[in-house]
């Protein structure tokens, strides 16, 4: 199956020593996942998008530092291919920034929080069980960062899971959409630094406890198996 990651940020730079950047964690995850993916990125950031839709079976669209309401030029012209994804059935699955650009881009609201940041591990729980979650759990643990919310689904948006902090944490649309609101790709080290290197901005308390956090299991692993055995169902589909 051949994936295109669609890139909406860089990881800072006084990071990526460390952590490296977004293409190699989405390899890493995604290749220890299912090591026959073939994996093309497209850094839509600048606007770099595949030549032709069907260049990739499926798409993953990346976290970002932006809002997906802020006036720039790149986030307007992402929104409209990512409702041209939709409306060829294109299957795809957004990630944090992506989640809340799925809802956008279909007519759903995305807001910032009155909660304010979430940061750390944080848990959900599944409203309903679909059959490439291949888990008996009730819920499940991943890294998150973010300020902004999806607040109201699009229409024929079905809310998946959710936590009191964050409602809607995972949906679909129809069979091809796929969002969710935590970054499988993100380690707990990564996270760990990225809340000391936003300490400017995120008030000590939630820095705090969200490294606190960490010491929880992430279930990245299982839900990226979920993410991929929802690409190749839609695609078959």
């Amino acid at each position: 199956m051949q994936v295109g990651i669609l890139l909406c940020d860089d990881v800072k730079a006084e990071l990526q020593p460390v952590h490296n950047n977004y293409p190699d964690m989405f390899a890493a995850i995604l290749l220890r996942a299912d090591p026959s993916l073939s994996l093309q990125f497209y850094r839509v950031i600048d606007g770099n998008y595949p030549k032709n839709i069907d260049d990739c079976d499926g798409y993953i669209i990346s976290g970002s530092r932006y809002s997906v309401y802020d006036d720039l030029l790149w986030i307007k012209t992402f929104e409209t291919f990512v409702r041209t994804l939709f409306t060829q059935g294109k299957p795809t699955v957004g990630i944090c920034f992506g989640h809340q650009m799925m809802a956008r881009a279909l007519g759903g609201e995305v807001a910032r929080s009155e909660r304010g940041w979430g940061v750390g591990i944080a848990t959900s729980q599944l409203n309903t069980k679909q059959d490439w979650i291949d888990s008996d759990g009730n819920d499940f643990s991943l890294v998150v960062s973010h300020q902004d919310q999806v607040v109201t689904l699009p229409d024929k948006g079905k809310n998946l899971a959710g936590s009191e902090f964050c409602p809607i944490g995972m949906f679909t649309v129809d069979n091809h959409f796929l969002a969710i609101q935590g970054h499988p790709e993100f380690s707990r080290a990564y996270s760990f630094d990225l809340m000391e290197a936003r300490r400017d901005r995120i008030p000590e308390a939630v820095i705090d406890n969200g490294q606190a956090s960490l010491t929880q299991t992430s279930d990245s692993e299982n839900v990226t198996r979920w993410l991929l055995n929802f690409l190749h169902q839609a695609a078959k589909n």
